[in-house]
């Protein structure tokens, strides 16, 4: 089969195009034929290295497919059944071995691309929302890179709840997207300072949370935008690290909360992660997650996925076919 290694760190230009084995399934797992693999900036984390992973890997940590065979424990599961996956590697390949109990149903009402593109990104915006910062109606809330692939979920999750949203974003065209997905306010921070336009737009009372996946540019004008006692929820970091700071400052702006969550931590046991898959699965049967998949991609041009995710040139969610 084909799939895409990782031999050494570096840019998009290490993704390489390899044949390997199909994969048996250990006692414990189903062997998936992929329809379809989500592309996030977790891959581009550990592509450089910023993650660290054992060398060589096959990239990509989220898929959607059709079980072909079963591991000899495996009783939940059979062959023709559609499922995906997130948080584990080896979804940049034609096939991929994994744990049974990973694995969730792909109910009739979505389809195999609507899967792969929710499993990573809609189930980050729902623990977003729903538990770190479980949003009320009428609280206000910032989210940065409101048109990228978990920006425009979470905007209209936010939406959903009945709160609003300011939304960041560089373009108009970016702009068009996150005002259709339900944000109340855009703020264009290629045009103005996102700090000095929260503050106009709240009246000097700041935001109830920031959602932060931006990182070193945004994070500490984040915190001058919360209101006392409000939450940063830094998630990614698009634009590197945020560096160190002196935990002081949390309580000279008004006693912050700041927290640096990640899925596996909100879908580490079975039930969470069906309770969880389900919810996102059933706003999109419903019509109230609209997913936008902006860019497919064959297997073999995953360097040109990577590159245009990482060049802001991309709104929604990237998928490779294999």
């Amino acid at each position: 089969m084909k799939a895409i290694q990782v031999k050494q760190p570096g840019g998009p230009e290490v993704l390489e195009l390899v044949d390997v084995p199909v994969p048996e399934p250990k006692a414990n797992e189903a062997v998936v034929k992929l329809a379809a693999s989500g592309v996030n900036f977790i891959d581009v984390y550990q592509r450089e290295g910023r993650y660290k992973v054992p060398l060589p890997f096959v990239l990509g940590q989220e898929g959607a497919g059709v079980v072909t065979t079963v591991g000899s424990n495996v009783t939940s599961l059979k062959a023709g059944d559609r499922v995906a996956w997130t948080g584990l590697l080896g979804g940049y390949a034609e096939y991929a071995a994994v744990p049974a109990d990973r694995l969730v149903a792909i109910p009739a009402g979505v389809t195999d691309q609507q899967a792969a593109a929710a499993m990573l990104q809609g189930m980050t915006a729902h623990y977003l929302c729903h538990d770190t910062y479980p949003l009320k109606r009428g609280e206000t809330a910032l989210v940065h890179a409101a048109a990228g692939g978990v920006g425009l979920l979470l905007v209209q999750m936010a939406h959903n709840i009945g709160a609003r949203v300011l939304a960041t974003v560089s373009t108009e065209e970016k702009a068009k997207l996150a005002r259709e997905a339900g944000a109340d306010e855009i703020i264009l921070y290629t045009k103005s300072d996102f700090e000095a336009e929260t503050r106009r737009l709240t009246n000097g009372q700041g935001v109830h949370v920031v959602y932060d996946s931006v990182g070193k540019t945004t994070f500490e004008k984040g915190l001058n935008v919360l209101r006392p006692r409000g939450m940063m929820v830094l998630f990614g970091g698009s634009s590197g690290a945020v560096p160190p700071f002196d935990l002081i400052a949390l309580s000279q702006k008004g006693s912050l909360y700041v927290t640096r969550p990640t899925l596996v931590n909100y879908i580490a046991s079975r039930e969470e992660l069906m309770s969880r898959s389900g919810a996102v699965f059933a706003m999109i049967s419903s019509g109230k997650l609209k997913l936008r998949i902006a860019h497919t991609y064959p297997l073999a041009e995953a360097q040109r996925a990577h590159r245009d995710l990482e060049g802001r040139k991309t709104t929604g969610k990237l998928l490779l076919l294999p």
